[in-house]
Order: C-alpha cells, then sequence, then structure tokens
C-alpha cells in the first residue's frame, strides 16, 4: 500500500482489487536502485560493476546500473540488438563518438554499433542505467569478434558475486521475469 493520500486530487480514488492477470508475475520493485552499498555491483571489469536490476533469461534482455568510481573501461563490444543508457551520475562515453555523456542525459543506441565504453574522472561516480537486448559481442582491437556475453553469462557473473559477499546466489532469481 503506498502512502496515504493528504490534499492530493485523487486521494478518495480507490485502488484496482484484481490487479494481475492470473498468469501475470510481480513487479520488481528495489529502492534505491543507484545504492552506494557495493556488494549489490557485480565486477563486469576490473574497473566497472553492474547493479543488475531486471532479468530476463527468455527474451536475453537485462536493465543495470553501470558503475564506475574513476576512470573505468568496458571492453569494445558490439550490440546486434538495440541497447538504451540513462546516466544518473559522472560522466562516460564512447572512444568512436564525439559526444559524453553527464547526469539527465539519454542515449539509443542503434542495433549494429560497435564501441568501447569509457568512464572519465569526475566528482561523482559514473552511475547508468542500462536496458540491454541480446548478447554484447567482445571485439578484439581491429574489431573482429573475440567471444560474446549473453544474459546467461551475466546471471552467471551475478550468481557468483552475490554468493561471494553474502547476498546468496538465488537473490537473483527474483530479478527474472
Amino acid at each position: 500500500m503506498p502512502e496515504t493520500a493528504t490534499s492530493e486530487f485523487w486521494r478518495d480514488i480507490k485502488p484496482i482489487t484484481r490487479v494481475f492477470k492470473p498468469d501475470a508475475l510481480a513487479e520488481v520493485y528495489l529502492a534505491n536502485a543507484p545504492t552506494e552499498d557495493e556488494r549489490y555491483y557485480v565486477p563486469f571489469s576490473e574497473t566497472v560493476s553492474s547493479r543488475p536490476l531486471w532479468i530476463s533469461p527468455a527474451q536475453n534482455r537485462w536493465c543495470d546500473i553501470l558503475m564506475a568510481k574513476g576512470a573505468g573501461l568496458v571492453n569494445r563490444h558490439y550490440h546486434p540488438h538495440e541497447v538504451f543508457a540513462y546516466t544518473i551520475s559522472g560522466k562516460w562515453g564512447y572512444l568512436e563518438h564525439d559526444w559524453t555523456a553527464t547526469a539527465g542525459d539519454f542515449v539509443y543506441e542503434t542495433p549494429g554499433e560497435a564501441h568501447t565504453l569509457v568512464a572519465y574522472e569526475h566528482k561523482d561516480p559514473m552511475k547508468v542505467f542500462f536496458i540491454v537486448t541480446g548478447p554484447l559481442i567482445w571485439l578484439d582491437e581491429n574489431g573482429n569478434s573475440a567471444g560474446h556475453f549473453d544474459v546467461h553469462d551475466y546471471i552467471g557473473l551475478c550468481r557468483a558475486h552475490y554468493d561471494k559477499v553474502g547476498l546468496g546466489a538465488e537473490a537473483v532469481r527474483k530479478l527474472f521475469r
């Protein structure tokens, strides 16, 4: 139940009694998604971590908050599917583009894009909300395929990290939809 309305014009409206269809799953609600509690951030590279927020194994999709507390790097990669990003704090960009994102900036990555994600030194950590569909294809320095990272790799990484920091590997399953 949300907090009680006081002066809002809608205060007398009653909530819907049948919220979910019979086969629907409950929503995922995470308070303080870009938390400072580093246990929730799974190391993605030596300098960048990811907090999983929502994971769909069946759709090969996930939402996360990518974080770097200083200069950071996510390996060169290619996206065969679209990606959405909203910058919460810090400063980041792609070596291949002429823009640098800061708090409040939105980025849509088209399918077929390759890039090198970097985080800049900034007074605030880089925190970016991403919606990722499909695999990331890792690229070598010449732009050739050097492996992949998909939702199942992500789940395995998250489970191992959550188990290691005491949150429990099965905590990741609560994010599955």
